[in-house]
């Protein structure tokens, strides 16, 4: 008997609002259910954010990310706020996020599959429910899909009509991301120009010539002969996804649509959900919802994940063991990665589970500077992504992507990097509302880094990649 069909609490048929009978972790106490109820049953009448044929294309591309044949950038902010909602902001993320992606395309010479933290990403978990500050104690800032992050108690009353703001916001982001993916902006001639004026300006830049150099010498051999942007396509535009965690379920429940091509359920909020370290009990509501959509979904894997625990939530996850369907995103600190990771390896092989391996370099590395703000260390982001690459590199499996809290802007949240931003520096330009990013620099840098481990990773094993 599998784990999954030894679960009772979820041998029940799914429905989108299933998991309303299960306990629910994070779930922010809205003080008048009627109106709550009311924004959810507009939110289920709007059109889809994105649709099942794009879901099914990313679950396609995660499949090959799976078999070594590509690897998956996944990163954005740590939560939208609507007050930064601008095109300026976009267009500066995603073209920082287009540099990554040619930095590490060219360097594995296999297909990096983007999905953004964007268009969704308007929810946090929170380690306490309240907040106490100068004596007063109020609701935890839950996002600004819940409600708002200036300490005030009118501010922090969760607001259902803040998910209708929530919606109009993806849909104006999805709206300019797509235009940004296919209209031209994605040219890989401009993106490696971005990358060369990055290049120009680093610290580093030494170490970034030699590969902005053969990037350049390879498109100069495609023009000459005859492959340039004008006439394939493919050179102009790219596939571009987006992804967020899924903790408000019913906003989720609102917009869960059954694809009228399959008659299979899709969860129309984005291309690819997660569950949160914080919420992936087996028999809780989160997992109950994912469970039922077919959208290529994640899971955050943190140190308190046994083996046995991880391979009973891909059973009740992916019973089916889709390639593409499950992404483990595993979180665990820079010193502790050797102690957990190896072991959850080890596991999902032999019991010959299909998943894809992400590292969030991020959560685990959280630390409060000597000046009280909340940082990252950019050498423990690193040390985290080096050490993950290790780990697979060991047990003979591959390191799929890389999971980044990060901005196209130039904050100060990060310590360390090419700048060396120390603690006195992060009040010049700390912007975050909730966890500290990478800014662009620091993005860019990591990406350099990340393409030499997939070419070191690349030539270790191109037989058997080219065996699967």
């Amino acid at each position: 008997m599998s784990r999954s069909a030894a679960n009772p609490s979820q041998a029940s048929a799914w429905s989108p609002a299933s998991w309303r009978g299960f306990p629910v972790e994070q779930v922010p106490h809205y003080p008048d259910a009627a109106a709550l109820a009311a924004v959810e049953g507009q939110i289920a009448k709007f059109p889809p954010l994105v649709f099942a044929g794009e879901a099914r294309k990313l679950k396609r591309a995660l499949g090959d990310v799976a078999q070594g044949r590509a690897f998956l950038l996944q990163g954005g902010d740590c939560a939208e706020a609507f007050a930064e909602h601008a095109a300026d902001n976009i267009r500066d993320f995603f073209r920082v996020f287009l540099q990554m992606a040619v930095v590490m395309t060219f360097a594995a010479a296999s297909p990096v599959v983007k999905v953004g933290r964007i268009a969704g990403q308007f929810a946090k978990p929170r380690s306490a429910p309240n907040e106490t500050v100068g004596g007063v104690e109020l609701p935890s800032y839950r996002g600004d899909i819940v409600n708002g992050i200036d300490f005030d108690a009118a501010s922090r009353i969760p607001d259902p009509q803040r998910q209708l703001d929530a919606y109009r916001q993806s849909a104006a982001t999805l709206n300019l991301l797509r235009a940004f993916a296919t209209g031209g902006y994605a040219n890989l001639e401009n993106a490696h120009r971005w990358m060369l004026g990055f290049v120009e300006d680093s610290p580093q830049s030494s170490r970034y010539e030699e590969l902005a150099g053969r990037i350049t010498e390879t498109l100069g051999f495609m023009k000459a002969i005859g492959l340039d942007a004008e006439s394939h396509q493919e050179l102009r535009q790219t596939d571009f996804y987006t992804s967020h965690e899924a903790l408000l379920l019913g906003y989720e429940q609102a917009l869960t649509r059954v694809d009228s091509t399959s008659g299979d359920p899709y969860a129309t909020s984005g291309h690819m959900l997660w569950i949160g370290d914080r919420t992936r009990q087996p028999d809780h509501g989160h997992v109950e919802y994912f469970r039922g959509i077919k959208n290529p979904i994640g899971l955050k894997c943190g140190p308190s994940l046994t083996p046995d625990g991880l391979l009973r939530l891909v059973d009740l996850l992916n019973p089916e063991n889709e390639a593409g369907r499950l992404t483990l995103i595993c979180r665990f600190g820079a010193d502790q990665v050797g102690n957990h990771l190896p072991a959850l390896v080890r596991a999902v092989e032999r019991e010959g589970r299909t998943v894809v391996w992400s590292c969030d370099p991020m959560h685990g590395n959280t630390v409060k500077a000597s000046t009280g703000y909340k940082t990252r260390p950019f050498e423990r982001i690193m040390g985290e992504i080096r050490s993950f690459f290790q780990v697979h590199a060991a047990e003979g499996t591959y390191a799929g992507g890389i999971h980044l809290e990060m901005t196209g802007k130039n904050v100060t949240e990060c310590t360390g990097g090419a700048r060396a931003i120390s603690d006195a520096d992060l009040q010049d330009r700390y912007h975050t509302y909730c966890d500290p990013r990478l800014n662009a620099e620091q993005a860019i840098e990591v990406a350099f880094m990340v393409a030499e481990l997939l070419k070191k990773e690349r030539r270790d094993v191109p037989q058997q990649v080219a065996a699967e």
